[in-house]
């Protein structure tokens, strides 16, 4: 009885893209192609033609407002960025501990992050009040200090933005490295214990030397993130007092939908990208000689 082989694609001069199967898999992929040159490719290329015009540059750097989100900008990402993970490293060490009270205080550690930004940040608006909110009233009839304007002196209200910062996503990186610390094996501390090593010891040439790439990895992305959170700041102050308190994603959205100039919005946003582009690739190079080790 004779056996009829399955013609394969590319057999008796037929191209593979001729095939049924071919015809199938364009049918299917071609859905997914619009909708990422009409939701991804479009968008950007626009914003870059809007971005493209030398005049929005120079009316840009005239702003004065520009020139102090520039510098809030910078505070914020030093301070917040810096600060959050060297708390988030050392809460890390604390969580690590297994006793059973521990692990039912991290559930309540991890709220602020888990709770979406709004009733969050909004609930801090609500108690940073100087006339009226929660905290100034428990100092005043407490302790009977005569609180500050939290929210309308420039440098508190950027310092209250910072904290508020700090606090919501502080969870975050403290799980991601308490997960490096987890991974850590217990014969390294059992042998650096036994060697006589105190705790900073410990810490300064097992624990550190295990974490260090992830808590530099965790920097650079924390960097490209808190660069555009736009919650932090707009829910808090708004950018406020008198636009003081402005950072780079803040104020793009101000001069887009406050102001009406939506060159300007996406200039302002483009200025950003001498910042981004280097810690993404400095991010993607770390992460590929991760892969290679």
């Amino acid at each position: 009885m004779a056996v009829t082989a399955a013609r394969l694609p590319g057999q008796r001069g037929e191209r593979w893209w001729s095939t049924p199967e071919a015809g199938w898999g364009f049918a299917f992929v071609i859905p997914y192609i619009v909708i990422f040159f009409v939701f991804v490719v479009w968008p950007v290329a626009y914003g870059l033609w809007l971005g493209s015009s030398p005049e929005s540059y120079v009316r840009l750097f005239n702003d004065p407002i520009y020139v102090r989100t520039v510098v809030n900008t910078a505070i914020f990402l030093g301070v917040g960025i810096n600060l959050k993970l060297f708390l988030a490293l050392l809460l890390s060490g604390f969580f690590a501990h297994t006793k059973p009270w521990i692990r039912w205080l991290s559930v309540l550690f991890i709220l602020p992050w888990a709770v979406p930004s709004i009733p969050t940040i909004l609930s801090f608006r609500w108690m940073l009040n100087s006339e009226w909110g929660m905290l100034n009233n428990i100092l005043w009839y407490w302790f009977g200090i005569d609180a500050p304007w939290w929210l309308v002196k420039p440098d508190l209200a950027l310092g209250s933005v910072i904290t508020v910062h700090i606090w919501k996503y502080l969870p975050f990186w403290t799980l991601i490295l308490l997960a490096g610390r987890m991974a850590i094996s217990t014969d390294l501390y059992e042998a650096a214990r036994i060697d006589g090593a105190s705790r900073l010891q410990m810490f300064g040439y097992v624990t550190w030397p295990q974490i260090r790439n992830l808590y530099f990895t965790s920097t650079l992305l924390s960097t490209i993130w808190s660069l555009g959170d736009f919650n932090s700041v707009y829910l808090l102050t708004g950018g406020g007092p008198n636009d003081t308190t402005h950072v780079l994603a803040t104020l793009g959205i101000r001069y887009a939908f406050r102001l009406f100039q939506l060159d300007m919005g996406v200039a302002t946003v483009m200025t950003a990208l001498p910042i981004l582009i280097p810690l993404v690739i400095l991010l993607v190079r770390r992460l590929g000689r991760g892969n290679e080790t």
